[in-house]
């Protein structure tokens, strides 16, 4: 075959075959994953126990609260931690030279609540300097992180220090985010990702034994973890990412506990959560970035499946975006019609349709029995999987250069989120 045939009659399909068939075979592995999951680790629920009679000891756990500028809703925060019904916590809420007024109200709330302490800094700092400053100031051996905007489950703190006590080896355990900015289409298609992509991919990895990242909005930490890696890293976007593979590649494990719940505000414009997706991006690129070297390495071999899919990730998103690409410029190009026809989905569209749908529906599913009624969202959420794809796409072409172009050492400070139209928890 010559290079006019390759180009106008091979490539084509190739490049189509990997963009659609990568998110295809791997939707089907995430729901593999999923009901494994669900069956094996999540058979046993203890309907109806406080789980603080399953734990071995009651050990004190710190929860730290980075606030930046959170002053509309920090007071719902602050209060549901401290309806929690484990016993023996402390709570320890950063400022983080917030303008809004965030500082006041916990100076107010300091005096209410004895287990609250509040420190200040005098600027923006970011959010892993919060963390480690609260860390080193630390009580307990245990440390739970959390969002300034995140609604805890009563049971959170001892569902979370539950594989903890169980394990040395485990150096941190992720919650289970769920979505309450419910009240617009963005905000309903939200919650079926954190299901369907976010819920089974966790799943999925944790059969595996490596997960990509702990979830930064609610996840417990060992103290003697983040001393021996060195705390939280000041100079990466999205730090829970860059945590979870330190702990990892230094032999910590990580778990990911579905029964640890917490209610969270999310984007629900479209520019809110292109912001928000595009930090999402440049961290992770960062970071693989920053441990390739360490993560290829024969002793962290375990650690392989899910970097290739990550990487594997990265070059779908390019490959998609020439396709797009091509595809609007084919018919300026020679053979336009071996082009046309080779990008054009035909029965791949409908099957992978179907496969969006059935994604959907396991997952919401699954995850019912953690957040009642989650099925009555399944008819708004049903094409979200392609929506995910698209938006994947386009940040992660555009994170790979800001990844490579971010200088090293450049603080990674707060900027004020789109919140979203906040509800209560359903």
């Amino acid at each position: 075959m010559n290079m006019a045939d390759f180009l106008s009659q091979t490539l084509p399909s190739l490049l189509f075959g990997f963009v659609f068939y990568y998110p295809f075979f791997m939707a089907y592995v995430w729901m593999a994953g999923g009901l494994s999951h669900s069956w094996v680790f999540e058979r046993e629920r203890h309907a109806g126990v406080n789980p603080v009679s399953l734990l071995s000891s009651l050990p004190l756990v710190t929860v730290i609260v980075p606030c930046f500028n959170e002053a509309p809703h920090l007071r719902e925060v602050i209060e549901q931690l401290m309806r929690s019904r484990y016993p023996d916590y402390e709570v320890i809420a950063v400022n983080d030279g917030s303008t809004d007024g965030t500082g006041e109200l916990l100076d107010t709330m300091a005096q209410e609540y004895s287990r609250l302490r509040v420190l200040h800094n005098a600027s923006n700092q970011g959010k892993a300097v919060g963390l480690n400053t609260a860390s080193q100031l630390a009580r307990g051996e245990y440390i739970l992180g959390i969002d300034g905007d995140a609604l805890v489950d009563i049971d959170a703190i001892a569902w979370m220090l539950l594989p903890m006590l169980l394990s040395e080896r485990i150096g941190a355990v992720t919650g289970n985010p769920r979505i309450r900015t419910r009240t617009t289409l963005l905000g309903r298609m939200q919650v079926g990702e954190f299901s369907s992509i976010i819920g089974l991919i966790k799943r999925s990895q944790q059969l595996v034994g490596t997960l990509f990242t702990v979830s930064g909005v609610l996840a417990m930490f060992r103290r003697k973890a983040i001393l021996e890696v060195g705390f939280w890293s000041p100079d990466v976007l999205t730090e829970d990412i860059d945590m979870s593979w330190k702990l990892q590649l230094s032999g910590w494990q990580l778990r990911f506990e579905p029964r640890a719940l917490c209610w969270i505000l999310m984007p629900e414009t479209l520019r809110g959560l292109y912001k928000q997706r595009q930090r999402w991006a440049t961290g992770g690129i960062q970071t693989m970035l920053r441990y390739s070297t360490r993560i290829l390495q024969l002793r962290n071999w375990r650690t392989w499946p899910i970097y290739i899919e990550y990487m594997v990730s990265v070059l779908w998103a390019y490959v998609m975006a020439t396709v797009l690409f091509i595809s609007l410029i084919q018919f300026a190009l020679p053979d336009s019609s071996a082009w046309s026809s080779a990008l054009l989905p035909h029965w791949q569209g409908t099957l992978l349709a179907m496969t969006c749908m059935l994604q959907m529906f396991l997952s919401l599913w699954i995850d019912r029995r953690y957040d009642r009624d989650l099925l009555r969202y399944f008819a708004g959420t049903i094409w979200y999987p392609i929506a995910f794809w698209l938006i994947t796409m386009l940040t992660t072409v555009i994170a790979l250069p800001q990844a490579l172009m971010r200088r090293r050492g450049k603080r990674a400070v707060w900027t004020s989120p789109d919140r979203g139209v906040s509800s209560n928890a359903p």
